[in-house]
């Protein structure tokens, strides 16, 4: 049975991840559900005659649009020039793609008719923070997914649903977060807001969050670690700020965090607390392309950690465990330190019985 065999059968008989070539949504693939019903992800335009679709579909369909009739309730007006929502849009849909055009302005009833909502996807237009109507979205009570990943905003939409449960602003050119805007986002699992132009996360800034297992702040301007985040996260991605260090208070309270990721930003030893990664919980840190000479103090429990590209020159093994012995030993499954200033043969003779149950190094 080859690949496109094993795919096909997945897409019919259940959930399956939307890899695209052309669309990434925010760099987090899209979890499909087939039993759901959710649609595909792939962009129609050119890849299927429309005039079939207004031949074999009697339901109402918007001229700009495709409405294919194996998705009955989604609509396709992705890639199309638009500079406004079509209008008629129909009462049934669910799912919208509006991604790749050139919206600028959505005002108070443009999705009027659209109160069925579950998925929004406006990635790739022109939006403004200032034409964004603070009402908008307030009437979608059943939305789960929206998506305006590579506009102009430059603040969090205000008045958003309580059911969102991921929300993806990657990409925009946000300075700050609205006071307020995620205030009854009890349900949101998923914020995507890397790419933008965040110095600084306030304390109420993300203030009722509950369930956020997955935050992006990677790629700001973020000097220092941010305090106040929500501590049920479980994935938390910094990489391409401008962090120096990390108190030991920096992670307290995190007990749920299993990633971290720290890559490409100015981390230095003296800015590192020895306690600033004692997390049980951890399972992958990333402290790559930094300014590390030495190997920072990392848990016993930790099993990936990423250490190429940075200064280091010295191997020490009690870095990784504190003692060893019988049941004194670290889980490290991947260690890599290549891009440094090490050799392997003059690793220390006994990192063995510390990293004994390692599968891979690299240097």
């Amino acid at each position: 049975m080859d690949i496109s065999t094993i795919f096909l059968l997945l897409s019919v008989c259940g959930p399956t991840w939307a890899f695209t070539l052309d669309l990434d949504y925010g760099g987090v693939p899209l979890w499909i559900n087939r039993f759901l019903g959710e649609p595909s992800v792939l962009t129609l335009k050119d890849r299927m005659d429309p005039g079939w679709f207004r031949a074999v579909n009697t339901q109402s369909c918007p001229l700009e649009c495709d409405c294919p009739i194996q998705w009955p309730t989604a609509l396709y007006c992705d890639h199309r020039g638009l500079t406004q929502l079509p209008s008629g849009l129909p009462s049934h849909t669910q799912y919208m793609f509006l991604q790749g055009n050139n919206i600028t302005i959505l005002g108070s009833r443009s999705l009027a008719n659209a109160t069925n909502l579950r998925w929004l996807i406006l990635d790739r237009n022109q939006l403004l923070s200032e034409q964004l109507d603070n009402v908008l979205f307030s009437n979608l009570t059943r939305l789960v997914n929206l998506f305006i990943n590579n506009n102009n905003l430059t603040r969090v939409p205000v008045g958003l649903p309580s059911g969102i449960k991921q929300l993806r602003l990657a990409y925009n050119r946000i300075e700050q977060i609205s006071e307020g805007a995620f205030q009854n986002l009890d349900n949101l699992t998923l914020l995507l807001l890397q790419g933008n132009r965040l110095t600084t996360i306030e304390e109420g800034d993300l203030k009722g969050l509950g369930v956020l297992n997955l935050l992006d702040l990677s790629h700001n301007l973020l000097e220092t670690f941010p305090k106040h985040l929500p501590p049920s996260v479980q994935q938390l991605y910094l990489s391409n700020n401008s962090l120096t260090g990390l108190t030991e208070n920096s992670l307290h309270g995190f007990n749920s965090l299993r990633y971290l990721r720290l890559g490409h930003n100015k981390l230095r030893n003296e800015g590192l607390d020895r306690g600033a990664f004692h997390l049980t919980s951890l399972v992958e840190l990333d402290l790559s392309y930094n300014q590390l000479t030495e190997i920072p103090t990392i848990p016993t429990t930790l099993q990936y950690l990423y250490l190429e590209v940075n200064h280091i020159q010295e191997f020490n093994v009690s870095s990784f465990c504190r003692t060893v012995g019988p049941t004194s030993y670290s889980r490290m499954k991947t260690l890599r330190l290549d891009g440094n200033k090490l050799e392997y043969h003059k690793l220390p003779p006994d990192w063995v019985f510390c990293l004994r149950v390692l599968h891979n190094i690299y240097i």
